[in-house]
């Protein structure tokens, strides 16, 4: 029986470092094959202009990181979460800007470009902001500003850049080639989905057991409201920043939780709440865009 019992946790642990190399793979090619399709479809100038509106540059800047993280630790401290899941969570509500926005947007008939710019935003302002905050809401955790922006940098920034100037260059071939990045960033969703899931079940049957499960879906969903409320003023810009606020950057805030932490349960969190983004925002985005082709529909009527 101890054989057994051996072999089984061999096999165990075999598949979890599958698993788990086969997730940094997948959010690989999605994080590079989605930033090179929106590169790829749009323009410098639609993915970049947006960003001269201050006003709207304010909203998205204080909802995401001034507005989410306060909702996250308001609720940390009214459940009166173990001081794992509060820092899990918190490093989840501090880090924005994520490329899921993108297919998000999509799903949702919303402005790509716009959520491309958001996301552009974003990246480099969470690699400055979350070095500074980590330390205050979790003062154990050690991580440098590089562990943050680089990987940031070579998956999502210079993707981008790379489709942006193969647009500007030839852009029949950026349209023969977009559809490709889309069909990979679509296969990739599914693989990072299914190897997110697989190696931690036991630490999320524990998160639900513990009732935890509850924060950081009251973050997501609170999240959406204040992006999509900021956003009103703005035509689309309630889709998109309601949708980018509740989406936040699971890639920056795993560095953060494994390179500067020695604590798996902030990690099995965080995977929580990745998980809970993609059962929740991707059923909220068909339904803004199934009101918006009714309204549609009833201003062509």
């Amino acid at each position: 029986m101890a054989c057994v019992s051996e072999g089984d946790g061999k096999l165990q642990d075999v598949t979890t470092a599958f698993f788990r190399q086969l997730l940094s793979i997948a959010v690989l090619v999605f994080s590079v094959s989605t930033m090179l399709s929106v590169g790829l479809g749009h323009t410098v100038r639609h993915v970049f202009g947006p960003m001269r509106d201050a006003r709207a540059v304010i909203r998205a800047l204080l909802a995401n990181f001034v507005l989410v993280p306060l909702l996250a630790f308001g609720l940390s401290k009214a459940m009166r979460l173990d001081s794992s899941y509060e820092t899990g969570l918190m490093l989840f509500a501090t880090a924005a800007g994520a490329p899921f926005l993108i297919p998000l947007t999509r799903a949702a008939g919303g402005n790509v470009a716009l959520s491309a710019s958001l996301t552009m935003l974003l990246l480099p302002l969470t690699v400055l902001y979350m070095p500074l905050v980590v330390p205050l809401v979790a003062p154990d955790a050690r991580v440098s500003p590089a562990a943050i922006a680089v990987p940031l940098i070579m998956t999502m920034i210079l993707p981008l850049v790379a489709g942006l100037m193969v647009r500007a260059w030839h852009s029949v071939w950026a349209e023969r080639l977009r559809p490709w990045f889309g069909k990979l960033a679509t296969v990739a969703l599914l693989t990072l989905i299914v190897s997110t899931i697989v190696p931690n079940l036991g630490g999320l049957a524990r998160v639900i057991n513990d009732g935890a499960i509850f924060a950081p879906l009251l973050v997501i969903l609170g999240a959406f409201v204040i992006g999509y409320a900021l956003g009103r003023e703005y035509r689309g810009g309630h889709v998109v920043l309601g949708l980018g606020a509740a989406q936040r950057n699971i890639a920056a805030a795993l560095v953060v939780a494994t390179q500067g932490l020695n604590d798996p349960v902030v990690v099995v969190i965080i995977v929580a709440a990745s998980l809970l983004e993609l059962a929740l925002l991707f059923p909220i985005a068909w339904v803004l865009r199934r009101r918006g082709l009714r309204r549609a529909r009833m201003v062509h009527a």
